[in-house]
């Protein structure tokens, strides 16, 4: 589908290249070289020709007969995901889609962590530097990919071992399969890669290196995007808000009861699974399926999940406002010691009271909406919050989290009650700017029942 581009007003013809014209073919050594070492091969190359290669190596493809892996190559950050790693898995899962010898799409991440959220550098200096466009620009990008995995016409194994954080979420929970072990931690949020290990080396309970699954955008300043407006909403009860509001972390046991992951493969039976996957010579997701259950067990919930107090979340998190909500968990906490109560009042009155009052109405959008038009809503607020017109708070908390890391942002407005209903209603709304569209997402034609209802 050609539509005008709304950052450069160029005709879109699907996901932007990363590459310019002038290097694209020379790079294909890089497939070549993808085993070898990335230190020792860039050292090899002048300056310029390093920086290229480094963004070819930051996305790895193995293959092996009819099955593609995907293998995100950024392990030193985490595997955090750039705007050329954005595009370039817009593009592989596109021609992945319509090659007849791809039955079965594998992605994982290198190292310790699987993807480690959105560049959040990369909006907030691009930002800064150029402008409102050049933020939306990755927006564009990524929600778009998302929105083509979700409605994803082939099975997509997702191997969620190590962090998966923000736009990891989106590459994965959008999927059809959501293969989660002991050591992976799950975080919705964006972090500037250097300082990523600023909240995730201080996790809030005593679990190790645990997989862990959690919203905090709300604490700097930020919303559940890609996609979260859609995937938050459709989790049991009102589960879906909690984590939202709250930016509480899920370990993988929590993730499989809650519906984020599909199955649990203890780490070291990984190996043994992917070989099998590997082997597979049809699209039929049933196929796929047998073997992931082969492979998995029941994980012991932990015995303080919120998860098993869901009436209590669902009592306190299905009220109307932010205001409400906060007034029912305290009401909750003088007749409970859960300590994930005390957490929630904790981390909410910490957060940006702006992006709470947007979350909230973000997530209860989402309920009665598709994956589309959630993807489409989001893409208005995120252009609202590069933007800076209605609101700095996402600057501000990028700032204080990241950046100085002084940890006292200073949100405007800076209490719930400060907050008009009108502020909250102009997020929502289309961008007063003629060099500004509503997010066009890619064509999609005839698309099979199980490409639109994978959560």
């Amino acid at each position: 589908m050609s539509s005008q581009n709304p950052i450069n007003g160029s005709e879109d013809q699907g996901f932007n290249r990363c590459s310019s014209d002038h290097y694209s073919a020379k790079w294909d050594i890089v497939f070549v070289c993808s085993a070898l070492e990335k230190k020792p091969l860039l050292s090899c190359f002048s300056f310029e020709t390093s920086f290229f290669l480094s963004l070819f190596l930051q996305i790895l493809v193995e293959q092996e007969s009819y099955v593609r892996t995907i293998i995100l190559n950024r392990p030193q950050q985490l595997n955090a995901l750039s705007f050329y790693m954005v595009c370039k898995l817009g593009e592989l899962f596109t021609a992945y889609e319509e090659d007849y010898n791809v039955k079965l799409v594998i992605l994982k991440g290198k190292g310790r962590s699987f993807c480690a959220g959105g560049d959040v550098a990369y909006i907030v200096r691009d930002t800064i530097a150029g402008g409102w466009k050049s933020g939306a620009k990755y927006f564009w990008n990524e929600y778009r990919m998302n929105y083509l995995l979700a409605t994803y016409k082939k099975p997509q194994v997702s191997i969620l071992n190590g962090f998966v954080m923000g736009g990891g979420a989106g590459v994965s929970v959008h999927g059809q399969f959501r293969v989660a072990t002991e050591n992976s931690i799950m975080d919705m949020a964006y972090f500037v890669f250097v300082l990523l290990i600023v909240f995730v080396e201080q996790p809030r309970t005593n679990s190790s290196f645990n997989e862990v699954f959690a919203m905090p955008e709300t604490a700097i300043g930020l919303y559940p995007d890609v996609g979260g407006s859609y995937f938050l909403s459709r989790l049991p009860g009102f589960f879906g808000e909690y984590l939202g509001l709250t930016g509480e972390r899920l370990d993988g046991a929590e993730m499989l009861a809650c519906g984020l992951a599909t199955h649990f493969v203890p780490a070291k039976n990984l190996l043994a699974m992917e070989e099998a996957l590997c082997k597979v010579t049809t699209s039929d997701p049933a196929v796929v399926s047998t073997i992931l259950d082969k492979f998995s067990v029941q994980p012991h919930l932990k015995e303080k999940s919120a998860y098993h107090r869901i009436e209590v979340v669902d009592r306190c998190f299905s009220r109307r406002t932010i205001e409400e909500i906060l007034a029912a968990l305290e009401i909750e906490a003088l007749n409970s010691s859960d300590d994930w109560i005390i957490a929630a009042i904790q981390s909410i009155k910490k957060a940006s009271p702006l992006s709470l009052k947007l979350s909230l109405k973000q997530i209860r959008k989402g309920r009665l909406q598709g994956i589309g038009q959630c993807l489409i809503m989001e893409y208005r607020l995120g252009c609202h919050a590069v933007e800076r017109k209605l609101s700095n708070d996402f600057f501000e908390g990028c700032r204080a989290k990241l950046i100085d890391k002084d940890g006292s942002p200073k949100w405007q407005p800076s209490r719930l009650e400060l907050i008009q209903d009108e502020i909250v209603d102009q997020f929502f709304a289309k961008m007063d700017d003629q060099e500004w569209e509503d997010l066009k997402l890619p064509r999609r034609d005839n698309l099979p029942a199980l490409a639109m209802a994978k959560l």
